[in-house]
């Protein structure tokens, strides 16, 4: 089987719905498989209350990193912890604070958020997704470190509702 046939075989199984062919002559075998498409789900869920009572304040547990953290997660005194409201991820992937390593973060702690602002990117699967803000109100905590990887609804920000 020559070149030619080979590439007019490709073109076939393209257009196709043929998942895999495999040929076999005097010459040798050929086997063309068809890549399979990935399929990419996003959901985005409602903010959700949390509640922590006074004794119980603790920091939230951050998800173990296979790579070491080039920053540390941002802090500041949280005087009251009742009715906090928390961003969290609608998707596994790559938490990102800013839009490239020379750009300044989205937001920081004290910044106001109004609902639509973009507080985050995470990275899914090669592609970057931009996280915006489904509350309004002043950013109190970020519980994740930069380029960190991140689970389906795991808290990334703690907000002061306005």
């Amino acid at each position: 089987m020559d070149l030619k046939q080979i590439h007019e075989l490709i073109k076939i199984v393209n257009k196709s719905n043929i998942g895999e062919i495999s040929i076999e002559d005097k010459d040798g075998k050929v086997t063309i498989k068809q890549k399979e498409a990935p399929v990419v789900t996003v959901a985005q869920s409602a903010p959700q209350v949390y509640n922590v009572a006074p004794a119980a304040a603790a920091p939230m547990p951050v998800m173990p990193s296979s790579t070491p953290a080039t920053t540390t997660v941002s802090e500041a005194p949280v005087a009251k912890t009742d009715n906090l409201i928390t961003i969290k991820s609608p998707m596994i992937g790559t938490f990102y604070r800013r839009a490239s390593p020379d750009k300044p973060a989205f937001i920081e702690v004290g910044d106001a958020v109004a609902v639509g602002k973009v507080v985050c990117i995470i990275e899914a699967m090669k592609l970057f997704n931009e996280i915006e803000s489904e509350v309004s109100g002043k950013i109190v905590k970020v519980l994740v470190d930069d380029a960190s990887p991140v689970e389906y609804d795991q808290p990334l920000f703690l907000v002061e509702p306005a």
